[in-house]
């Protein structure tokens, strides 16, 4: 592997996570996001003082060409594509926007980059939802089942990247995470808004009562699974990362409650529950571990405590962002 290598979606926190990742071990990392980089609290690429890291302010849906250019002129060998409308529930109101992104501007991006003859490896980061709900553990051979725009959206450029894989020999391996957190996450997702929420006197909303079931994995061990994906994962295969432990939204929130020493009713107000949802999707990660030798090792007290330290440590830059989505064209 080229020891520089492409993050497209460079400011998404999963993305800028990575990008923190190889700069810890010494790449060069060209980051491509269509927003500005945000505040140094949310942006953990940000964290690593070194001078190997560009960033690209580029937008899939409207700079295509801009990024045909700069990939010619870096010639990388390795490309991982974070970039995604990722809102579920949000994605019921303009579904149009997210099939532009998900779907439309990143088969354009693969229909491009099949021509790159410097491209060894192209590391799609897709997601569950195209599962819809599930029983038990799933395998990366469980049937699409998608249930709301966003995952049928991740589902078509999915579905579009196989037909690549077996008519051009396109050199794609994807991945599918279980639900990440960790420290430099939006603060509109279920662990840093409860923290927020905690920490500021606010109430915290909980959709259904929390009763979905989800496997939550620190960031830091998805960015150790996605580059032993990117270096050994197998051309045309996909590969989930997950821990073996599950929990439900309730039971995650209950969590942070103790560790911050407050009583979950006087910080959740139970609301309705978001259209589509899914009840469970959880991930059988039995092919990374075996044949990667992949293994998570933060526990999610750890991670939790470490978020919670996080959000403690800069909660006056914190205190001045969003905590609700705000949706960008």
């Amino acid at each position: 592997m080229s020891n520089s290598v492409v993050v497209i979606g460079s400011n998404s926190f999963s993305g800028s996570s990575f990008c923190k990742f190889l700069l810890d071990l010494g790449y060069e990392v060209i980051g491509i996001s269509r927003s500005l980089e945000p505040i140094n609290a949310l942006a953990p690429h940000l964290w690593s003082k070194t001078g190997r890291f560009q960033f690209h302010q580029l937008d899939l849906n409207q700079d295509l060409e801009k990024i045909d250019v700069l990939l010619d002129k870096i010639k990388p060998s390795h490309v991982y594509n974070f970039a995604a409308q990722s809102m579920v529930g949000q994605s019921w109101e303009f579904p149009e926007h997210w099939f532009m992104t998900n779907a439309v501007s990143t088969i354009k991006l693969h229909n491009l980059l099949r021509f790159k003859d410097y491209l060894e490896k192209y590391i799609h980061i897709t997601t569950p939802e195209v599962y819809g709900s599930c029983s038990g553990f799933v395998s990366e051979e469980q049937v699409y089942n998608p249930s709301t725009p966003y995952a049928v959206s991740r589902a078509a450029a999915d579905m579009s990247l196989k037909t690549f894989f077996d008519v051009h020999n396109f050199p794609v391996v994807s991945t599918r995470a279980a639900n990440v957190y960790g420290e430099g996450q939006q603060l509109y997702r279920i662990i840093p808004k409860t923290v927020i929420s905690i920490l500021t006197g606010e109430k915290l909303p909980l959709h259904g009562g929390g009763h979905s079931e989800r496997s939550f994995i620190h960031i830091d061990d998805v960015s150790d699974a996605t580059l032993k994906i990117g270096e050994k994962g197998t051309l045309g295969e996909c590969y989930h990362i997950s821990t073996l432990d599950t929990v439900s939204i309730r039971g995650l929130v209950q969590k942070i409650c103790d560790t911050l020493e407050v009583r979950f009713d006087d910080v959740c107000d139970i609301v309705g529950d978001r259209p589509g949802k899914d009840a469970a999707y959880l991930l059988d990660a039995t092919k990374l571990r075996t044949t990667l030798g992949w293994q998570d090792t933060i526990s999610l007290e750890q991670g939790l405590a470490r978020t919670v330290k996080w959000t403690k440590d800069n909660l006056t830059s914190l205190s001045t962002q969003a905590t609700s989505y705000i949706h960008k064209v």
